[in-house]
């Protein structure tokens, strides 16, 4: 049986369903056969349901307990309805307190609509503001400003940094004519961070470029791999190579590994983040961009290699032919493939610290390289964590380099 408190409980419910129907109906009813969609204003609505009962706006004035001069006011549109005027004419009209707040807000709206200034340039900032890292840039000294909140000198600086004559022909704006070909869509980050390696590397001075030099420099790379302090070397044999060789610590939002572009179509660029300080990454994320410079790639397009990771550092089905090709060269150039399954094979599924320093010494590169192409082969990557050696603040003195602290010069 059915105790008495659910019978009790059951029939409170339906009594407040019922009042609630009741008192929507009631409401509905107070308006006639005109609802409030027909009244533009609270003012038309009240002045309705005033004739309605045949009110004069004093007689409503007692009734609310206000002066007339207020309710004069209400009736003109000249005071607003709020929350608590919304109740108390709800109590005397029985026309819902929502009602009146909904008439009154589209009033409002309509009313700013029409006495509002346009600001064209509300959009615009909201895209600059909202994509581009501008605290960061001024952070970084890549732009000049004393606050972000500074707009006027913040969007001089941007248009001197994107080489444009005004506002609305930097490249991030959906009207802007694109100046700036990419092999893929390129967050306004991203392109920031492309405009630096570019501002950088036009101040270079290196020798014309040659295929063959370049070419020629690999087994001089290749004999750096053996310890953390051969990196230290890259940018010279770079520069011998005729490559403008520039790092740029990424924007905290770009998540970009490397770009490789041409100047004029003629002189190669490489630009690398040292996003992940391991030796691994750095010699993978070369040997990557060198090989889009050898195929010719980004002379029509920069090639911008963000999250160079994981399977996107491999040969997949799903991998673009040109980062299929720099993917493969980069690889067999750290550890070269058959070598490297016949370790695995040997020793899978346990791999000894002894194994790896041995493995490494067999193919003449450092143990990190070995660790990092073991961990993306397992998945494993808390494991050889010791061997991938940093390799930053070896490469930096030797490499124009902006960010960690420092500022690149560069002439604007």
């Amino acid at each position: 049986m059915r105790s008495v408190y659910d019978l009790q409980t059951n029939l409170a419910k339906h009594f407040v369903q019922f009042a609630i129907l009741r008192r929507l109906a009631y409401c509905a009813e107070s308006l006639g056969p005109r609802t409030t969609m027909d009244y533009k204003t609270p003012g038309q609505l009240i002045q309705a349901l005033l004739a309605e009962k045949r009110w004069t706006q004093r007689v409503l004035a007692i009734v609310l307990n206000m002066d007339e001069t207020g309710i004069n006011k209400l009736v003109a549109d000249k005071r607003s309805v709020d929350a608590q005027l919304a109740l108390a004419l709800e109590d005397v009209f029985h026309v819902p307190a929502e009602k009146f707040l909904e008439i009154q807000k589209s009033f409002d709206l309509a009313k700013a609509r029409i006495t509002t200034m346009p600001d064209p340039g509300r959009a615009t900032r909201a895209r600059l503001y909202g994509d581009l890292p501008v605290a960061e840039m001024i952070k970084r000294g890549w732009i000049t400003a004393e606050s972000v909140r500074d707009t006027s000198q913040v969007e001089g600086e941007l248009v001197r940094f994107f080489g444009v004559n005004r506002v609305d022909d930097i490249e991030i704006l959906p009207h802007a004519a694109k100046k700036t070909e990419v092999s893929h869509d390129a967050t306004p980050a991203q392109l920031a961070w492309l405009y630096r390696v570019k501002q950088i590397a036009q101040d270079m001075l290196v020798p014309a470029y040659s295929p063959a030099n370049l070419r020629a420099a690999l087994p001089k790379l290749k004999a750096r791999m053996t310890s953390a302090e051969g990196a230290a070397d890259v940018p010279r044999i770079m520069h011998e190579s005729g490559v403008r060789f520039v790092l740029v610590e990424t924007l905290s939002s770009a998540k970009i590994d490397g770009v490789c572009f041409w100047l004029e179509g003629r002189a190669p660029v490489i630009g690398m983040s040292l996003r992940f300080d391991r030796i691994d990454n750095f010699w993978f994320v070369l040997r990557h961009e060198i090989e889009h410079v050898l195929q010719g790639h980004g002379q029509k397009g920069a090639m911008l290699d963000a999250e160079l990771e994981k399977d996107r550092a491999g040969t997949g089905p799903g991998i673009a032919e040109e980062e299929r090709v720099a993917n493969q060269a980069a690889q067999e150039f750290c550890v070269p493939s058959n070598l490297m399954d016949a370790f695995v094979a040997r020793k899978a599924p346990f791999f000894s610290e002894r194994d790896l320093v041995g493995f490494a010494r067999v193919v003449k590169v450092h143990p990190g390289i070995i660790a990092g192409q073991l961990q993306r082969r397992t998945g494993r990557y808390d494991r050889f964590r010791d061997h991938l050696a940093k390799v930053r603040e070896t490469i930096s003195p030797n490499a124009m380099k902006d960010g960690w602290g420092d500022v690149a010069p560069v002439d604007f």
